[in-house]
């Protein structure tokens, strides 16, 4: 009996559907793993009219537009679920549903690592007034003392008395205020310039007396 010989189309077809099965079982990442994103060229090839063959590229909306189907939906997407959708869309148009083909001809861009957002330091509310250059609330950094908070603040005025500085200080439980005496000139009984502040200090410059 006489074997009746294909024809060749069906040969053809025959042909590239066993290298895509091949393809796929060699190449799982590329067919399976990989999800498409925005910026990716899509190598497309539709076996029964190559007039339809072309490299698309994936919009920022992750779709692209194909003659006779229109938009398709590709961004995360595997280039399996494309193939499937392409040749569903285009099947209307084919005796019966079109083989396709679908390889990524070139990746879109890596991602742009939006900046770092620098991180302000930490900082204490303290306040400053009387007779210095720039009196009102300080955001200091911790740790500062009564004379860099003064230096801060812009310096004692030609008219502040400087022996008689106050640091006045509430206390967190109570809200008793303690106060302590700062001489600016590091001179007599008190507290030193390197005292260290807390947040809601306050520091209070008088004015100087009349023979003082």
């Amino acid at each position: 009996m006489k074997v009746k010989e294909l024809p060749m189309l069906a040969i053809i077809r025959s042909f590239f559907i066993f290298a895509a099965a091949m393809i796929a079982a060699t190449g799982a990442f590329a067919q399976g793993a990989y999800q498409i994103k925005s910026g990716d060229a899509l190598q497309i090839e539709v076996l029964e009219d190559p007039n339809l063959n072309r490299t698309v590229l994936v919009l920022p909306d992750g779709s692209f537009n194909f003659p006779l189907i229109g938009s398709i939906q590709a961004g995360g997407k595997s280039l399996s679920s494309v193939r499937s959708a392409l040749s569903s869309g285009l099947a209307s148009n084919f005796n019966t549903p079109p083989t396709v083909f679908v390889s990524i001809a070139a990746l879109g861009p890596a991602p742009v690592a939006a900046p770092a957002v620098p991180v302000a330091p930490p900082t204490i509310d303290i306040f400053v007034m009387g007779e210095v250059a720039a009196p009102g609330k300080l955001a200091a950094s911790p740790e500062i003392t009564i004379l860099q908070a003064l230096a801060q603040a812009g310096g004692l005025t030609r008219f502040a008395a400087r022996k008689r500085v106050e640091l006045r200080r509430a206390d967190s439980e109570t809200g008793v205020i303690t106060r302590y005496r700062y001489n600016y000139d590091g001179t007599g009984k008190s507290i030193k310039g390197s005292t260290l502040l807390i947040p809601g200090d306050v520091i209070v410059v008088p004015a100087r007396r009349l023979f003082e």
